[in-house]
């Protein structure tokens, strides 16, 4: 692991054993277990793509810790409904929600908020790393998980992944590169996400989605993340087969996030 992926770890720990004093893991565990209806994240996914679209998986996001502040007039629901609507035609298929307060200025009610505000399947952008954190997941309303393959083991990714497909979530599992992905693809969820950020140098390239896609079987669906900034790295994507995305930076600048979402896949 890079430095500052043992830092958030570290800190994801101890915040897991203060919210664990608060809400024993039974509590939350009955409490996702309550929670049935889920959205349909792949399906919301799928349906853009064979409707020959993008399915775009539009984030909520407020900073992230090498930029700082994205979005000072940071209101999720507005935001969620603003991807929602897109410009009449063009929308997100569904949403990402950070939730990691330190780092990225996040928070659980942000994920609420946007849920709340709109149709779209959610998926919980955080660092899981303790079982915990998926019944948490269920709990606040996530529709669906992030499981980093750079911060877990293969035992702790199939835990995960079994318990979040017990409630009912889909799971997100990210990878950096070729030995990532392999482990990924002992899992049994479909989506693959390929974050385009070099762990090593941080470099952002989309051409780690495109040299990684031909080992991506068919019925995986690959979702390239990091680096999506213009309608040439679209292009250039979709010419090589890939069809769903992760972007947020490059829409919470915008007065509309939603219209320039459109903008950017038209």
């Amino acid at each position: 692991m890079s430095d500052i992926l043992d830092k958030i770890v570290a800190v994801k720990r101890q915040e897991i054993a203060a919210a664990q004093k608060r809400s024993p893991l039974e509590a939350v565990r009955f409490d996702a277990e309550s929670r049935v209806l889920t959205r349909d994240f792949e399906g919301a996914l799928r349906a853009r793509i064979t409707a020959g679209q993008a399915a775009v998986i539009a984030e909520v996001k407020k900073a992230s810790p090498s930029k700082g502040v994205l979005r000072e007039d940071f209101i999720p629901a507005d935001i969620a409904q603003s991807y929602a609507e897109g410009d009449g035609q063009i929308s997100a298929a569904c949403l990402s929600v950070l939730t990691d307060k330190q780092f990225f200025q996040g928070g659980v009610d942000y994920l609420k908020q946007a849920r709340a505000s709109c149709d779209l399947p959610v998926l919980r952008k955080d660092f899981l790393v303790d079982a915990y954190q998926v019944y948490e997941s269920r709990a606040m309303g996530a529709d669906a998980v992030l499981l980093i393959a750079a911060i877990l083991d293969d035992a702790q990714m199939k835990d995960y992944e079994a318990i979040a497909r017990g409630l009912g979530m889909a799971v997100l599992v990210e990878v950096h590169d070729a030995a990532e992905l392999e482990r990924a693809l002992e899992l049994k969820t479909p989506l693959i996400g390929v974050n385009n950020r070099n762990l090593r140098n941080f470099e952002v390239s989309i051409q780690a989605t495109i040299d990684l896609l031909p080992r991506v079987p068919a019925d995986r669906l690959a979702v390239t993340e990091s680096g999506i900034a213009t309608r040439e790295d679209v292009a250039t994507l979709r010419a090589a087969g890939v069809h769903a995305f992760l972007v947020g930076e490059a829409f919470m600048r915008a007065k509309e996030p939603g219209e320039a979402l459109a903008a950017l896949f038209k």
